[in-house]
């Protein structure tokens, strides 16, 4: 790859967006968010890259997919291993898909057996928004934040008297999908149900052979069936207290092609609790405490063949002391139990966690300053100390610079450390280093960000064909940079970004030079919608993405594809409202994972009801 490539494609793509771009563009409200720093901030203030995708999102997209949210989000890629319900993995600014921290209202989820999220299990009908914050954050949350967080909040119920939704829809491949939700939210109090389902009979999710994808032919519709539901409650008391309890289980089923196992049963859940008081005005105290759990029943056929189950318990102890009109210091401890039940042998089946860290937020002569420390104590690794830095200052009063550095670490998943035969109990922590540096603003034509960074990983942990087992044998350098355009044009509300992407493989080994797997390394998405008077809304998604490779040895290349969806809405009233997408319209054939196939052009439409 050309080193000159990314900043020449990104100034191409700023001039000509800026000049296609300049009208008058309609502000939203500001978001606020959470998870870059643990405590409540807009996102326009904040001096991360962040993107914020809310429930009205998700519904405008008429996205059916956590993939379908995340695909081509700045700084991100997608690998899908045939359709709804199969193996999606996410790539955060290059960086491992283990390499995200995902978070379900505070709650850290996940396998701690694979290290990954099943993304694909988790149902986008019990979500209100995502936070996604790019760039590593160790230093608040610990292990895993190398590539950034994935924060899912379920539905909290909208404010009024007692309110029921309701949802139905079907489309291709025959695929039928509901949801029944009930939601109350008073001056005091709130409560949010919610249940849905999705079934459908999918296509084909593997073209391969007995020597490669897959490793058989099992040339059938490869299904996948899902039951979720959700409660979110939550009351604040005359005396300052808040409450907030949320709780959700999601169950499914897919089929897949495979030579070991070809059909899953999966569950993921999360119960969790927050207590916030504030017993003296400057200080203010957060309790979180959950359980996540991640269960896998594997077989062939009807045959079962493994169980994978894992539970992680975590407690948060949070303190928010204001110091001053502009400063905030945040003082925390987190602990945090993984739990292995299998039929695989493990020979160490838990360990814990415990984590202390600080962080200092200020401004100072217009400088935004952000600091913070963290240690950390693992059962087996011992001590951890990771870092961040952060800064801004505003340019002008509608552009403003930003500078981040932070270091990052992962520990080793059990699968890496124990799995009976394919393991290496001697792992080290995977380590980095990132370098970011920014500029974001506003104008009379709209809203803009640009965004370079640099990340260093030491210990990257990678199959060794000598010993069969994973080894510390890889480093790897990744450099990347990020655009963000937003306006409006004669009604039309557009969102464009582009991402571009260097990831390189520093081993010492045959594959130094080569380009890490599965990352595209460039990707355009842009977004239009607009509404027709009082009953018409029409939409359209672009999805550009680039070459990439499968393997680590660059031998298997992987085409690029241009995507294009179309979407309408019709408001029959006030409360009802259909819904009708179709997807990819030109029928391309495309692979983010080497021969797993992805949806055809299909259709799919939904009734909503929502008072």
């Amino acid at each position: 790859m050309q080193k000159c490539r990314l900043p020449a494609v990104a100034v191409l793509w700023l001039g000509t967006a800026s000049s296609v771009f300049a009208a008058t563009a309609n502000h939203q409200e500001k978001p606020v968010i959470v998870t870059a720093t643990r405590t409540a901030q807009t996102a326009e203030s904040s001096l991360a890259s962040v993107t914020v995708i809310t429930r009205a999102d998700i519904e405008r997209q008429q996205a059916r997919s956590i993939q379908d949210l995340l695909r081509g989000v700045p700084g991100v890629s997608i690998s899908n291993s045939g359709g709804a319900g199969k193996s999606t993995s996410v790539f955060m600014r290059g960086t491992e898909s283990d390499h995200i921290l995902v978070m379900i209202d505070n709650i850290k989820v996940g396998s701690a057996t694979s290290g990954a999220t099943a993304f694909e299990n988790i149902p986008i009908e019990q979500i209100e928004r995502i936070e996604i914050v790019r760039g590593p954050r160790s230093s608040l949350y610990g292990s895993e934040a190398i590539g950034g967080v994935i924060h899912i909040f379920t539905r909290k119920g909208d404010s009024g008297g007692l309110k029921p939704n309701f949802g139905f829809g079907g489309g291709t491949y025959g695929t039928l999908e509901g949801s029944v939700g009930l939601s109350q939210r008073g001056a005091q109090g709130w409560l949010n149900m919610n249940a849905s389902g999705i079934g459908t009979k999918g296509f084909n999710a593997c073209t391969g052979s007995d020597t490669a994808g897959c490793f058989t032919h099992e040339p059938d519709r490869d299904g996948y069936r899902n039951v979720a539901g959700s409660m979110r409650a939550g009351y604040r008391f005359q005396n300052g207290l808040e409450i907030d309890a949320s709780f959700m289980h999601s169950a499914g089923k897919t089929e897949f092609d495979g030579s070991f196992v070809n059909k899953a049963v999966l569950a993921q859940q999360v119960l969790g609790g927050t207590a916030r008081y504030s017993p003296v005005d400057f200080w203010r105290i957060n309790l979180i405490a959950g359980r996540s759990r991640d269960d896998s029943d594997n077989f062939l056929g009807t045959a079962f063949q493994s169980r994978f189950n894992t539970i992680r318990d975590t407690v948060t102890l949070l303190n928010d002391f204001t110091l001053g009109k502009n400063q905030l210091l945040t003082v925390g401890t987190d602990y945090q139990n993984d739990h292995v039940k299998s039929t695989e042998a493990f020979i160490v089946n838990s360990r814990t966690n415990w984590g202390a860290f600080a962080q200092h937020q200020a401004t100072v002569a217009k400088h935004d300053i952000l600091l913070s420390l963290r240690h950390d104590d693992n059962q087996q690794f011992g001590s951890r100390v990771t870092g961040g830095a952060g800064w801004g200052y505003p340019l002008t009063e509608n552009i403003r610079l930003l500078a981040n550095f932070g270091s990052a670490f992962k520990s080793p998943t059990f699968n890496e450390l124990y799995f009976p035969g394919f393991s290496n109990p001697n792992l080290r922590p995977e380590d980095s280093r990132s370098y970011e540096f920014g500029t974001r603003g506003k104008a009379d034509w709209g809203n803009w960000s640009l965004n370079v960074y640099e990340t260093h990983i030491l210990h990257l942990i990678a199959f060794d064909a000598n010993t069969f087992a994973p080894a510390n044998i890889d480093q790897a350098r990744i450099r990347g940079f990020e655009g963000v355009i937003s306006t409006q044009i004669k009604g039309w509300q557009f969102n464009t970004n582009l991402s571009l992407l260097d990831p390189v493989n520093r081993s010492s080994e045959l594959n130094r030079g080569n380009i890490l797997p599965r990352r595209a390394e460039q990707s355009f998405r842009l977004d239009a919608d607009r509404q027709f008077g009082q009953y018409y809304k029409l939409g359209a998604m672009l999805l550009a993405e680039g070459e990439r490779y499968d393997d680590l040895a660059n031998t298997r290349k992987l085409d690029s594809y241009v995507k294009f969806d179309l979407r309408a809405e019709y408001i029959l009233n006030k409360h009802w409202r259909l819904q009708g997408r179709i997807e990819n319209l030109f029928n391309e054939r495309y692979e983010t994972a080497a021969f797993f196939n992805q949806p055809g052009r299909n259709f799919f439409a939904m009734v909503r009801y929502q008072p």
